[in-house]
């Protein structure tokens, strides 16, 4: 079964559906009802524990990234905490991507650090980093490719091998790529973890996380903690997940295709320094982003040739774009990661990275590209002003 066909009928078999509904419906009840005390065991018994819906949800989130399993959640964060608590210990060792999500950033070292979880940042783009890096009680890779805001890539396939001759676990966030790019899994990857509320969703209606894997043993740890935390995605939520995912690949291909004319309309701006885009060929990493990516996806980000104030007054005098955090709907939003996603994390830091306070990541989304274009020049003619 292909993509598109996965997305729709996964999870929505009429034939497994009390009155034959075309469409999953939503189960809101929080407890289900038994004839008798040797039902207890079956597999509905509390919302929390398994939900009719939210399991529908979970079996297409897995088809799509060809996993045995997945879990949802009740956000992003929420699932990489989930895994962080499953599989650690206190004295366990993470590398990560030096550049990632501010808010896992975060997450790693206000939260999970007090835990005695030791995180080293490296840049993936050399192996040798990774390597150089390894310790006696390293547990997890943990990957984003592309990375957010920098549009930065990891190879996957060269990563999962180096970390299974050493038996850790590699964690990739494939957010930004969605499951209709790129396949973790398929390259060797153990984990693969999506923020719901992006491309999985597409609509900035829902807020919530997946993890998709094939490892039983893991899975099992993962569930266990599904359920002992608490922090599930919610059956309305889960609907609408579901209801988002039909049209992801028609969604992802509109915006795949704006996001190349805009990357190539702003590499050509006298007012633009540097565009990040793994669909440019001026990208250090376009092969890889063509070898183990199906496409480029809808994010991109960019350097202004002057200071925050100039970026300010750019971002101010959109009208189409949407100044605001998240991404993957099918409006477009712009935001500034050194006032927005990435406030968190420490201005050394950033530059040392690379996120320059003039640089503004866009979430391109699926309306005529002409107008999107317009409204960009309707910035760049604000900050000219």
């Amino acid at each position: 079964m292909n993509f598109s066909t996965k997305a729709i009928h996964i999870g929505e078999d009429p034939k497994k559906l009390q009155y034959g509904d075309a469409v999953s419906p939503v189960h809101f009840a929080t407890t289900f009802a038994k004839t008798s005390i040797k039902q207890i065991d079956e597999e509905y018994v509390y919302s929390r524990s398994g939900n009719p819906t939210r399991d529908n949800l979970e079996k297409k989130l897995a088809a799509l990234e060809n996993a045995k399993y997945a879990l949802a959640f009740s956000s992003g964060l929420a699932a990489e905490t989930t895994i962080l608590l499953s599989l650690l210990k206190e004295g366990d060792h993470v590398i990560a991507f030096d550049d990632l999500y501010g808010g896992t950033k975060r997450l790693f070292k206000q939260v999970m650090k007090r835990f005695g979880i030791e995180f080293s940042y490296v840049d993936f783009r050399i192996l040798e980093n990774i390597e150089k890096e390894i310790k006696p009680n390293t547990k997890i890779i943990w990957i984003e490719s592309p990375t957010n805001p920098l549009l930065k890539l990891a190879d996957i396939k060269e990563i999962s091998r180096i970390a299974k001759s050493k038996g850790i676990i590699v964690v990739v966030d494939n957010t930004f790529a969605s499951p209709y790019f790129q396949n973790p899994l398929d390259l060797g990857a153990d984990i693969v973890l999506h923020s719901i509320t992006k491309y999985i969703s597409g609509h900035s209606d829902v807020v919530g996380g997946a993890i998709m894997l094939n490892n039983e043993a893991i899975f099992e740890k993962l569930k266990f903690h599904q359920n002992a935390v608490g922090a599930i995605l919610d059956p309305f939520s889960s609907w609408l997940a579901m209801r988002g995912i039909k049209t992801l690949s028609v969604r992802m291909e509109k915006h795949e295709k704006n996001a190349q004319t805009i990357a190539k309309y702003l590499e050509n701006h006298p007012l633009v320094k540097r565009v990040h885009y793994p669909g440019l060929p001026s990208h250090p990493q376009y092969e890889l982003a063509k070898k183990q990516m199906k496409g480029f996806s809808g994010i991109l980000s960019f350097e202004l040739k002057g200071d925050i104030n100039m970026a300010i007054k750019f971002v101010e005098n959109l009208k189409l774009f949407f100044l605001a955090e998240s991404l993957g709907g099918v409006e477009s939003l712009i935001e500034l990661p050194a006032l927005m996603t990435h406030s968190s994390v420490p201005r050394e830091e950033r530059i040392k990275v690379g996120i320059s306070d003039s640089l503004i990541r866009v979430s391109v989304g699926i309306e005529d590209v002409e107008d999107l274009i317009d409204d960009l020049e309707r910035g760049f003619t604000a900050v000219k002003a």
